[in-house]
């Protein structure tokens, strides 16, 4: 089996923790949108009141980003993205805010890394805290059963499609958007029907990864099924939720991150 999924090859950039901060919270796909107040009200209320120093957020922060121009909107979504720049710049202004792309949000730029405050990281990343090492990632790359998916992603992350597709306006791009999501959900319900579950990470191109990167464990989202994996290595592989404030019960998952390895999971704006 080969392990040269598109992000292992790449070497991961380091980001070394100060070695006061003692509380680093890890969130993945959020999914803000203007449909889902509940949510959006969930994650802005820990921006501003989470007793966090520092604040990593591993990809699909917003359901659909079509580039940055979106901040100058006068819809609901613009709005509410502009809303949380705000918060966040408010907070960068004191604390670390550590962003990663996700699958529905690699469009995200230097616009919103400036209105937010945010430092953008690369898709691996390593997080050097008290002596433990993370790897990051958003972990979409690393489902590579996924073909589909994956040679998808390789022409979506090119710079030629980046350039032709911001080059549209931006009322042709969300409606785009609107028609992969719909088509990605009717996929979704197509191989749920034929019994097939929707593809997971591969855990050998993980440890591989998380090998090469020199890291302890790994933490990260996409799939949208939280637990504590252990890698074929024994090392640790932490997967964090999706967030909807309307489910049953709400998932709404914080995992703090303290030095030396330890994490935990804590309620919203705590």
């Amino acid at each position: 089996m080969s392990l040269e999924a598109p992000a292992t090859a790449m070497a991961a950039s380091l980001v070394v923790a100060p070695e006061e901060l003692q509380r680093v919270d890890c969130v993945a796909d959020v999914h803000l949108h203007a449909e889902d107040a509940a949510t959006a009200l969930a994650f802005e209320q820990h921006v501003v009141h989470g007793r966090f120093d520092a604040l990593l957020i591993l990809g699909d922060l917003f359901e659909v980003w079509v580039g940055d121009d979106l901040l100058q909107g006068d819809d609901a979504q613009a709005a509410l993205a502009r809303r949380l720049a705000q918060a966040l710049r408010h907070v960068s202004q004191q604390r670390p805010v550590w962003l990663m792309h996700g699958n529905r949000d690699f469009l995200l730029g230097a616009d919103f890394a400036a209105a937010s405050g945010a430092t953008l990281l690369p898709d691996p990343a390593v997080l050097a805290l008290g002596g433990w090492r993370w790897l990051l990632s958003h972990g979409d790359a690393w489902c590579v059963a996924d073909r589909d998916y994956q040679a998808w992603r390789a022409q979506a992350r090119s710079n030629a499609w980046r350039t032709a597709f911001l080059a549209q306006p931006l009322a042709d791009r969300l409606r785009q958007a609107r028609q992969l999501r719909a088509q990605s959900r009717q996929h979704q319900a197509q191989r749920q029907q034929a019994g097939h579950p929707w593809a997971d990470v591969d855990e050998h191109v993980v440890d591989e990864a998380r090998r090469r990167a020199g890291a302890d464990g790994v933490i990260h989202g996409h799939t949208h099924r939280p637990a504590v994996h252990r890698l074929p290595s024994g090392a640790p592989r932490l997967v964090l939720s999706d967030w909807d404030a309307q489910a049953t019960p709400p998932r709404l998952q914080v995992l703090r991150l303290a030095p030396g390895g330890g994490w935990s999971t804590v309620v919203p704006g705590s």
